[in-house]
């Protein structure tokens, strides 16, 4: 049958692009369909108005929104559209997607976070399953990623390093902040294992891209230089080179139209225009993101598919799960260093890139069994001034704070100190009372419905992230950082979903086979973070990178090599 293209995909983020570069290298036809537009380096900006303050780079939530059911306190569910709540669930609706706007923090999973029901058990209320394959398949597209994407680091052997087809990065660490030094210390003395975070961020110039400008303005910002590996800047933009890669920007997927055989055959769009435009191909790959993924699937009924695409067994959109854990953070005093240390952390740009992995797995005699653990990740405060201003309305007993004392407390926060950071992540186990369904009464401005999103969490979420939440903090009192605080709770970060789709062998408990193939659909692909039964206790994006990597190599074999 002659289609416009051989492979169209939906969506352009971290699951599309290593998908579109390695089949238009192959010789394939690739068209891709972006509902946002298509910025280049030039349209992003250090605004902090318009990334965090108007939202430029994500629908406005009158037009595309989500209802949002979470506990109601007493043992319910109360729902509420974000158009309502301002809850924004969207992190980049561009070319690229998210990876645009990330922080480029890239981690690997361990061996063991494929076996995460085997190696630490069932857990009551959790829907845990292993995972269809096994670390040492995917390795070899984690390595692809280091050199295609562009990952600077430095391999440091430790208790929890996971095996590696290389002795190193491909790109050296970006540069570090003489803080470091303080960090590395205070860690070795507690016998702890400080280690250089991998960033997706060039701190050379190559594959046409500049190196870092050391800005520090990385998370929720789109990198002016592309030296951030972006989905657009490391592969979209190559696969378009090779003149067999279209990308359509403002083409808004809303209908995948199936056959009577059960075969996908054309995907309908509106264009910029608001017109309805179709385009056919022999395979479809689907990676809108988590919760999207789920909603383009039940919203594409067929013939073969009543219940929607991919969903024969009642599986898309359950499991669904987000990163747990939760933040932490104090302030560096600078009265209380010497005063070339305190006058290096007045200048933003330079990061700081440390994490610890000591508790990725907990042996701790009061909990019994082994227990999974996760990632604590530190970091500078984010260069940005609105947000730490808004942040100081409030003071540290909840009142409003105005007039001349918060005059003084603004003062004092850009002069007299700099705020050091955590990040701690854990797994999001998942359960029944965490998934996506269709809203029945809230649409779109096109009139489809929108994605109603439950997220509820498992007690055990919370348990594991206070147990690095205390480390981090220890951590930090150590050091001499004051007013040290955490923050661990079940309330999900929107831009670390995954599930939802996820990939298995048995069609009962699963929506894709281990190709990342729907299990009753031939021609059907998902390759962003929906297929991940479970996510490791780290950022998703390496991840997502690695698998659509494998997927696409799959596709090629399936359209004759």
């Amino acid at each position: 049958m002659n289609t416009d293209f051989d492979v169209c995909i939906v969506g352009s983020g971290a699951g599309a692009g290593p998908v579109a570069l390695t089949l238009a290298e192959a010789g394939y036809s690739v068209v891709v369909l972006e509902k946002g537009p298509w910025f280049t380096e030039n349209e992003f900006y250090k605004d902090e108005l318009a990334s965090r303050r108007r939202n430029v780079y994500t629908p406005n939530l009158n037009d595309e929104q989500h209802v949002i059911e979470e506990p109601d306190g007493r043992g319910g569910w109360s729902s509420e559209p974000t158009s309502v709540s301002g809850w924004n669930f969207w992190r980049g609706s561009c070319v690229g997607g998210s990876s645009n706007f990330m922080s480029g923090f890239f981690f690997r999973l361990k061996p063991e976070d494929f076996y995460l029901l085997s190696t630490f058990g069932p857990i009551d209320g959790a829907n845990l399953v292993d995972w269809p394959i096994s670390y040492e398949d995917l390795e070899p597209y984690y390595t692809r990623v280091e050199s295609v994407v562009g990952i600077s680091g430095r391999v440091v052997p430790h208790p929890h390093l996971e095996p590696r087809s290389t002795r190193d990065f491909p790109f050296p660490p970006t540069l570090e902040h003489p803080f470091v030094e303080q960090f590395d210390t205070a860690c070795r003395k507690l016998g702890w294992h400080p280690l250089p975070t991998p960033r997706a961020i060039l701190s050379n110039s190559a594959m046409n891209r500049q190196s870092c400008g050391y800005s520090g303005w990385c998370g929720s910002y789109g990198c002016s230089t592309g030296a951030k590996g972006s989905s657009r800047a490391a592969l979209l933009n190559p696969a378009f080179e090779t003149g067999r890669c279209e990308i359509r920007p403002h083409a808004k997927v809303y209908n995948l139209v199936s056959n009577t055989q059960g075969k996908v055959i054309a995907a309908e769009y509106y264009d910029r225009a608001g017109k309805r435009q179709q385009v056919d191909a022999e395979i479809f790959v689907v990676a809108c993101q988590a919760i999207e993924t789920s909603r383009l699937l039940l919203c594409s009924t067929g013939p073969r598919h009543e219940k929607g695409l991919g969903n024969s067994t009642g599986q898309v959109g359950k499991n669904l799960i987000f990163s747990a854990g939760g933040t932490g953070g104090g302030d560096i005093i600078y009265k209380k260093l010497g005063r070339t240390m305190a006058e290096s952390l007045k200048f933003q740009g330079l990061f700081l890139n440390r994490n610890v992995q000591d508790w990725y797995f907990i042996d701790n005699p009061v909990w019994g069994r082994r227990q999974k653990g996760g990632t604590i990740d530190f970091l500078m405060e984010h260069p940005g001034p609105i947000a730490k201003a808004i942040d100081l309305i409030w003071d540290d007993h909840g009142n409003l704070r105005w007039g001349s004392p918060l005059k003084q407390a603004l003062k004092k926060h850009f002069t007299e100190m700099r705020e050091f950071k955590c990040e701690i992540f854990c797994d999001w186990l998942p359960t029944d009372n965490c998934f996506v369904s269709l809203d029945t009464k809230v649409k779109d401005k096109w009139g489809t419905p929108v994605a109603r999103v439950r997220v509820g969490y498992h007690p055990h979420d919370i348990k594991i992230g206070n147990y690095l939440a205390k480390k981090a903090t220890y951590l930090m009192r150590t050091m001499g950082v004051r007013n040290v605080y955490s923050n661990i709770s079940g309330s999900p970060p929107p831009n670390l979903a995954a599930g939802g789709c996820r990939f298995g062998n048995d069609p009962k408990n699963s929506v894709l086979d281990p190709d990342c193939r729907a299990h009753d659909v031939e021609n059907l692909f998902v390759t962003d973070g929906s297929f991940m039964p479970t996510g490791g206790s780290i950022p998703y994006t390496w991840t997502i990178y690695a698998n659509a990597f494998r997927v696409a190599n799959k596709i090629v074999k399936q359209l004759g090599g």
